[in-house]
């Protein structure tokens, strides 16, 4: 049960929990698919073959371990490697991955999620936690936190308790001062868990609870956190 006294910051995942991710990011790799086509037109022939697309990821993944959290460095060496493979200019990677992330940044928000930031933010400070690459500020939500805390910028990905700790210091709080909220089980609610935090799972689709450890609270959208909160939307 949630020990709403104790709270003194939020800390939030943002794909998934804002935000659907599946079309946000199709519709950046649909507007990178199109910049090829004009700039680089044998790589983005040699992506539409999905097998092709999936032996250049994995020979990214192999040869990169030690970037396996840093979604943005893994996209650039991918795109470097079909550039290459395909036998076009590789010094066009890096406008390439610019096309994909200012487009990743275009997000469509759930319909209970500005008003319930909007409220979460005029009580509590509140800190994003994120293993992806969206940025609040390009996002357009950069008002309503005090700070990010992703994978890229601490080197390990959720649910690792380090990046979950990271974000408790970057307000000066215990861990057990803060509610983490997202929507991964295994990646938001038991890393928040190990890490000594409360933690709620923002369960959207209704999904059964399949861990020992069970969440501190459970919600189906944002505004059911504001309310458990005592907040108003």
């Amino acid at each position: 049960m949630l020990n709403v006294s104790k709270i003194k910051a939020i800390t939030l995942d943002l794909d998934d929990t804002l935000w659907p991710v599946e079309p946000t990011i199709a519709r950046a790799e649909q507007a990178l698919a199109d910049w090829l086509v004009q700039h680089a037109p044998t790589t983005a022939s040699l992506l539409q073959d999905g097998a092709m697309r999936n032996q250049l990821r994995m020979a990214v993944n192999a040869a990169h371990p030690e970037a396996a959290h840093d979604f943005s460095a893994l996209r650039l060496a991918y795109l470097l490697r079909a550039l290459t493979h395909a036998g076009d200019d590789p010094a066009l990677a890096h406008p390439a991955f610019e096309v994909f992330f200012a487009a990743r940044q275009r997000v469509d928000l759930y319909p209970d999620a500005l008003a319930a930031l909007a409220a979460l933010a005029a009580r509590f400070p509140v800190v994003a936690v994120s293993n992806g690459n969206a940025d609040v500020h390009k996002v357009g939500l950069g008002d309503f936190f005090v700070g990010s805390v992703s994978a890229q910028s601490v080197g390990v990905a959720k649910p690792h308790m380090f990046i979950f700790h990271a974000a408790a210091r970057s307000v000066q709080c215990a861990p057990d001062e803060v509610l983490h909220v997202g929507d991964d089980a295994q990646l938001d609610v038991l890393g928040a868990l190990d890490a000594g935090m409360q933690a709620a799972w923002v369960n959207r689709d209704a999904k059964v609870w399949a861990h020992a450890q069970n969440p501190h609270l459970s919600i189906s959208d944002m505004s059911q956190l504001c309310a458990a909160l005592g907040l108003r939307v």
